[in-house]
């Protein structure tokens, strides 16, 4: 049986020469670490030389729609970019941000704004409450960023499967009584429901038809709806299909 170096029986002096050996290994994987950390710490650091060019900031409704829409193709076909994540993009934050939408989503877990619309930090306002629902909290996000931040777009971001909207519709037809918060969600989603459907099919179109419901409001908004009028600002409706990853605008 061939022994393996750990178990052979060193001649006379060879443990010596094997732990200089040994420390000899140590030493130079040692520094060759230090040297692969050194380098990659070298990497990261902000150097205003190598500090990478942002694309232009979308500047229209148009724009930042096109923009949105590329970064889910890439989302859709797992080409993600994680765009603006580098440690250069996050030291010029600090100084101010310029996002180019309001995604105003539901709070779903499965539906993250950024990821389903590949965009990075800085990239995007996103106001999340169960059901798109509206309170004064939202609409003060929501003009936040279209008053203060001059984003040209916002997007009312429904999605399939959506469990505040299948709450409200349950609580419909059964009469439960939901917590008090919650049951605020609920009365808001209501007026959507259409009782001409039935299962499944109720559910979906509440979704979509709450989506309409959000986008026509805001766009009344008289803050919002000023810059509608002169073109600055654009506000659609979208649906996020958990099966196929693709977010379509609802007309």
């Amino acid at each position: 049986m061939t022994t393996s170096p750990e178990t052979e029986t060193p001649a006379p002096g060879a443990p010596r020469r094997a732990a200089a050996s040994r420390r000899g290994l140590l030493r130079t994987a040692v520094g060759g670490a230090a040297a692969v950390t050194a380098g990659a710490w070298a990497l990261d650091t902000p150097d205003a030389a190598a500090v990478p060019r942002r694309r232009p900031r979308p500047a229209t409704p148009h724009e930042a729609l096109r923009e949105l829409t590329a970064g889910n193709r890439r989302w859709q076909v797992l080409r993600e970019r994680h765009p603006h994540e580098t440690r250069a993009v996050r030291d010029a934050l600090v100084s101010g941000q310029h996002p180019f939408a309001v995604v105003l989503g539901c709070i779903d877990s499965r539906v993250p704004p950024e990821l389903v619309f590949d965009q990075g930090l800085g990239d995007l306002i996103t106001v999340r409450s169960a059901g798109e629902v509206l309170d004064e909290a939202v609409l003060g996000s929501v003009a936040y960023g279209v008053l203060e931040l001059d984003i040209p777009l916002v997007v009312v971001l429904g999605h399939q499967a959506c469990g505040a909207v299948t709450a409200a519709v349950h609580a419909d037809e059964t009469g439960a009584t939901l917590p008090a918060h919650i049951r605020f969600v609920a009365d808001q989603i209501k007026p959507v429901i259409d009782h001409s459907l039935e299962g499944a099919a109720r559910v979906d179109a509440a979704i979509t038809a709450q989506i309409r419901l959000v986008r026509a409001r805001l766009a009344a908004e008289p803050d919002l709806s000023a810059r509608i009028a002169t073109g600055r600002l654009g506000v659609v409706g979208a649906r996020y299909e958990l099966t196929s990853q693709a977010v379509h605008l609802i007309r």
